[in-house]
């Protein structure tokens, strides 16, 4: 918990007027300053940035807020994310209460140690582009490429020399651990008695600086000029960079993004910068290795659509099913999430530079949707028209749809693959979720027929006069208030719970951990949308009384996706002790978060030792979870 004046504090020392100029080129505009506004696509500025009310707000799609909230929504960070980047830009150590001192000091050696690595980082990426310019041969590729000196000074390309220790030049000392540390250097082993030998691991390749959301520069990726192996070449796994985790581009692409309304990610560096170069400016690129979780999870934060661009080949298809795999845990009828399969013999970089950017966005527009993809992948090498292709059909569908979170997504899912399989969907749900079968056999009918009567009496019936009760009987439910009429609400879910709770009781919010923020922050549909409303307005205004929230609903037109998710639960009463429930259906929510990362590994073909590792933790996490509530309701 970050206490309320620390962030007062941290607010008066800030200049938001510095912090958005990292970010938006400002202009003085009298006792203000101007630029073109960073979440919306203009031509003319509509954002003002205010000095003495250390605000910002643009007149074009009405976003505002302090420091903070521009960090938060510019950079998809959480709060306490933006809250620690504005302190030690200030030179402010954050107060976690929860830590202790020894793990305070851990955390800020190793914030430091990553700093000084995205510093050595920035100085080669400065090397590598002064090199580009003195090399005619790589220029020369590039312009081969279709590339101009502008996309490339945006993406900050460089060359690689062919020399084994180029870098040598670049630095003050060679012989500097930090080289190996962030993978610029190698340092073989050595036999005992001898002197390793240095070399640089990126030699006579294009660089391409691979950058995180806040602009600094975490790894690079080289491609060859010309024939070689291999024809991508990573930086390694650093204290600072992760390539399961990060997206090349992402840094660079965020505001085409927002201005084209989907992310489109592909294969290799090049299509990302080719198809800057003629317009599309939302394309990202996983960093040689499949789709992750992680990478969707992380564009999410950005777009609420996703397109995939695959090439059309064997390889290209199976990259496709790692892709739906990865995206499946994050997939709901609020966000959209595609499949794009280019001609064989094109990529993206080679279609758009013969074919134009209209017919590449033509053939964005055609992409298939997730739910066909799903049924595509499931009934892959089955034939449909025999009960044991479709059963085999279903069988491969069955891990897929275990995916989905619970939505009307996965519902509507359920009755297309029933509608594939030629199998009841009453029947279908039954298997795949446990639940008994409707008992219905063949000729009845659960409503009597109109023209028929249940049963008729042989002949005229009379009374045998005045029956009486036996006993203290009374007509059951007759004095009753008669049921209301019309379909019943869903179940309240552990999310409408949680997020009833914190609306209803702001003040709960400051009591969570910077990681039960995170996890309520990344809920999908409108869960995330009103966690993510609450998080700014409390950010601004501190707690605040359920009628306080309820107007900032209404202003923000929140209201009806706040009202869905506290009607489910108005049956239940007003809770007693609101700050304990809260904490129930936050192990809740953690339990079923930690389920899906667990599906999400165990569905991999193969497990490395750190997925292992991490299952066995997973695994340790869930009994510990279980336990807690099991203590609880004890």
């Amino acid at each position: 918990m970050i206490p309320p004046g620390f962030i007062h504090d941290l607010l008066a020392r800030v200049d938001i007027v510095e912090v958005v100029g990292r970010h938006v080129d400002l202009k003085k505009a009298g006792i203000n300053h101007k630029g073109l506004c960073p979440f919306h696509g203009e031509k003319s500025p509509s954002f003002i940035v205010s000095p003495s009310r250390q605000t910002y707000h643009c007149f074009g799609c009405g976003v505002h807020g302090n420091a903070i909230g521009f960090l938060m929504e510019h950079t998809a960070a959480t709060f306490v994310e933006a809250v620690e980047d504005l302190a030690q830009q200030v030179g402010m150590v954050v107060p976690q209460d929860e830590r202790s001192p020894e793990q305070r000091e851990r955390a800020k050696a190793e914030k430091a140690r990553q700093q000084s690595l995205t510093d050595v980082l920035a100085r080669a990426a400065d090397f590598y582009k002064a090199q580009l310019r003195k090399s005619p041969r790589a220029v020369s590729y590039l312009k081969g490429r279709g590339l101009t000196g502008q996309i490339a000074a945006r993406f900050g390309l460089g060359y690689a020399p062919e020399g084994w220790r180029s870098l040598a030049s670049g630095f003050p000392s060679y012989d500097d651990p930090q080289l190996v540390e962030s993978g610029l250097v190698i340092t073989p082993d050595a036999e005992p008695g001898e002197d390793a030998k240095r070399y640089d691991r990126f030699r006579d390749r294009i660089m391409f600086p691979i950058r995180n959301v806040q602009g600094e520069v975490i790894g690079f990726g080289g491609r060859v000029l010309d024939k070689g192996e291999p024809k991508y070449l990573n930086s390694p796994e650093t204290p600072v960079f992760s390539k399961g985790r990060e997206l090349y581009g992402l840094y660079e692409g965020r505001q085409a993004m927002r201005q084209r309304g989907y992310a489109l990610v592909v294969e290799g560096y090049m299509d990302v910068v080719a198809l800057a170069q003629y317009g599309i400016g939302n394309a990202v690129a996983t960093l040689g290795t499949a789709c992750t979780a992680d990478h969707v999870h992380k564009l999410f934060r950005h777009t609420e659509s996703v397109v995939f661009s695959f090439d059309g080949d064997a390889a290209g298809r199976r990259a496709a099913v790692r892709a739906l795999e990865a995206a499946l845990p994050h997939a709901t009828e609020t966000r959209s999430v595609k499949f794009l399969f280019l001609p064989t013999e094109h990529d993206p970089d080679s279609y758009v530079r013969e074919l134009g950017t209209e017919a590449f966005e033509r053939c964005v527009e055609t992409a298939v949707p997730l739910s066909r993809q799903l049924i595509a992948v499931a009934g892959e090498g089955c034939d449909l028209g025999t009960p044991e292709g479709r059963a085999r059909m279903l069988n491969q569908a069955r891990p897929l749809w275990n995916l989905l979170p619970d939505s009307l997504l996965r519902r509507q899912l359920l009755g297309e693959l029933a509608r594939q399989g030629q199998m009841p969907e009453a029947e279908l749900q039954a298997l795949w979720l446990g639940e008994p079968a409707p008992a219905v056999g063949p000729g009845t009918s659960t409503e009597a027929s109109p023209d028929k009567p249940r049963s008729q009496p042989k002949g005229e019936w009379k009374p045998k006069g005045e029956w009486k009760a036996k006993g203290d009987w009374k007509r059951k439910g007759r004095d009753e208030e008669p049921r209301p009429a019309g379909p019943r609400a869903a179940p309240a879910t552990a999310a409408d719970h949680t997020v009833r709770l914190l609306l209803q009781h702001s003040e709960l919010w400051d009591g969570l951990t910077a990681e039960d923020h995170t996890l309520l922050h990344d809920l999908p549909g409108e869960h995330g949308d009103l966690i993510r409303w609450l998080e700014r307005e409390l950010t601004h205004h501190g707690a605040m009384p359920w009628a306080a929230v309820e107007a900032g609903l209404a202003a923000a037109d929140l209201a009806d996706a706040a009202g869905r998710v506290i009607r489910p639960a108005r049956d239940l009463g007003v809770e007693a002790e609101p700050a304990k429930e809260l904490a129930a259906t936050l192990r809740q929510l953690w339990l079923s978060h930690v389920k899906a990362e667990i599906q999400r590994l165990l569905a991999q073909p193969r497990l490395s030792d750190a997925d292992r590792l991490r299952y066995r933790q997973l695994c340790q996490r869930a009994d510990e979870l279980k336990g807690a509530g099991g203590a609880e309701a004890a």
